[in-house]
């Protein structure tokens, strides 16, 4: 048999035997691909190699060309998963998940920490703060600071989300991760981020040889609108509280289980924050209140306190805001006081839609945790079943009773006025029977209303397998009437031969 032989890159065979002709064929194929994964490495535009002429059969026969291609990656690597690639995967996704999770902690202390020294930029600076001195510049240093770490923890986290979506998606390129979604989420955190106090530099650069004090602190200054910037950027710092809900999501149980996730894929179900906050308020619903409520409460007074600072009046105090807000959270609104500027006004706004909506959900617990379970509901109406089916006892007993004492007092011919008394009673009886029959009847209405499951699938289970056991004798009673169908038809066929070889013997002549 030919061999096949190289030249310039052209793998022929010369002329084959009829015999032979498709091991040469499959031959001179074998040998053009082990020559393509030898060169796979220079090549870098193309992923497809033709071997046209490495049939054999195309230099005279003019017979078909065949085509192997080997699909290749951008660098020019071959891109067929080899084995431990996944093992591969698999330990660079857990790897990844781990640094997720500690960036996003670190960017959530880091923002509370930008928040924290705001809160003591605001809350000492009328107090500490002298002409002259640089506490003010020092702690709004320190703020823009961690605003700096926070920005590069956030570009951090989505770097590495990012390489997760490449690592699940079999190496794909990375710009198709960059979707115009991921694009605007990216960049609406970091502007979210970025915003801090920025006043004191303006306050440092405009005033440097003038004995002003900072821009937060109450005081005859005259830049108003400096002010107001400064409010408004001290208060959109408590934005950043979102990362708290992917903090959560991150460290929750539901995420870190296997089999939460395996059951959540096989249900198609997505494990995101609302679903892990619906787990923890199935789970722990009064502890979940409870944090939340206090948080917004000490947060909306201290906003309600930084608004009206500079109105000099008893809102701009801890205390009377503590009470101001927790009244309009509560929705009770006793008008002893109220806020002055349009700021804390908003933030008594949200405060109450804030409260009408954690009354609803306290409601909601309390409602779920005073209803009885499915036990308890059985046991209960089973024993009011009971309880009525007495009392109708009762009562027939007496309409019985006061049927017999009316009747007696009829054929005595008593006075009239026991025998009225009798049948006021004899009435009153009948009444107090049909109510009670009315009572058992709704309250068994109800209870068949009641929808158990698992005893309608233990029924049906129980159902399935007396209808299998049913077909099963009736398949073996099938198969022994057949039996007997088939010896009743081998007794007949052999009781014909019998009467034919006897008739056969009588009568000789026949044959």
């Amino acid at each position: 048999m030919p061999s096949p032989t190289r030249d310039d890159g052209k793998v022929e065979t010369g002329q084959s035997e009829d015999g032979s002709a498709d091991r040469s064929r499959t031959g001179g194929r074998l040998v053009c691909a082990l020559e393509m994964e030898m060169t796979n490495c220079s090549l870098h535009g193309c992923s497809k190699v033709d071997c046209v002429n490495c049939d054999g059969l195309i230099s005279r026969n003019g017979g078909d060309s065949a085509e192997v291609s080997v699909p290749l990656s951008l660098s020019g690597k071959r891109s067929v998963p080899m084995e431990g690639d996944n093992l591969y995967r698999l330990r660079d996704r857990k790897f990844l998940l781990e640094d997720k999770k500690r960036l996003c902690v670190l960017s959530l202390g880091t923002a509370v920490l930008g928040i924290l020294l705001m809160i003591i930029h605001a809350e000492i600076c009328p107090l500490v703060y002298k002409p002259g001195s640089n506490i003010a510049l020092i702690i709004n240093c320190f703020i823009s600071l961690s605003t700096g770490c926070l920005l590069v923890f956030i570009i951090a986290f989505h770097y590495k989300d990012i390489r997760l979506f490449i690592i699940d998606h079999n190496q794909v390129d990375w710009r198709i991760a960059m979707t115009s979604n991921r694009i605007l989420m990216i960049t609406l955190e970091l502007l979210v981020c970025v915003i801090h106090p920025v006043g004191t530099y303006w306050e440092v650069g405009l005033h440097v040889n003038s004995s002003s004090s900072a821009p937060l602190c109450v005081s005859n200054h005259l830049d108003e609108p400096l002010m107001d910037m400064e409010l408004l950027l001290s208060l959109l710092m408590f934005l950043r509280l979102y990362l708290v809900h992917r903090t959560i999501l991150l460290h929750s149980k539901v995420l870190l289980s296997a089999s939460y996730r395996s059951i959540g894929s096989l249900n198609n179900i997505n494990f995101t924050f609302r679903f892990v906050l619906k787990v923890l308020m199935n789970k722990y619903p009064g502890r979940t209140l409870l944090v939340f409520i206090l948080f917004f409460w000490l947060t909306a007074s201290w906003m309600l306190t930084l608004c009206e600072r500079k109105t000099q009046e008893t809102t701009g105090r801890i205390d009377t805001a503590l009470w101001l807000i927790a009244i309009t959270f509560l929705t009770v609104g006793y008008g002893d006081v109220s806020p002055k500027t349009s700021c804390g006004k908003a933030v008594c706004l949200l405060t109450g839609v804030m409260g009408v909506a954690c009354t609803a959900m306290l409601v909601a617990v309390v409602t779920k945790t005073l209803a009885l379970n499915k036990g308890e509901k059985h046991v209960h109406f089973f024993m009011l079943d009971i309880q009525i089916s007495k009392r109708i006892r009762h009562a027939a007993a007496n309409v019985l009773r006061e049927c017999w004492l009316l009747h007696r007092t009829n054929l005595m011919k008593g006075n009239r006025g026991e025998q009225r008394r009798h049948q006021r009673c004899l009435l009153e009886a009948i009444r107090v029977f049909r109510h009670l029959r009315l009572k058992q009847r709704k309250l068994r209405d109800y209870v068949s209303e009641m929808v158990d499951l698992p005893k309608m699938q233990m029924i049906m289970c129980d159902l399935s397998a007396n209808w299998n056991n049913s077909y099963r004798e009736l398949e073996q009673r099938i198969l022994s009437m057949e039996q007997k169908l088939d010896e009743l038809s081998r007794c007949f066929n052999q009781t014909s031969e019998l009467l034919s070889h006897v008739l056969r013997n009588r009568n000789p002549e026949i044959r």
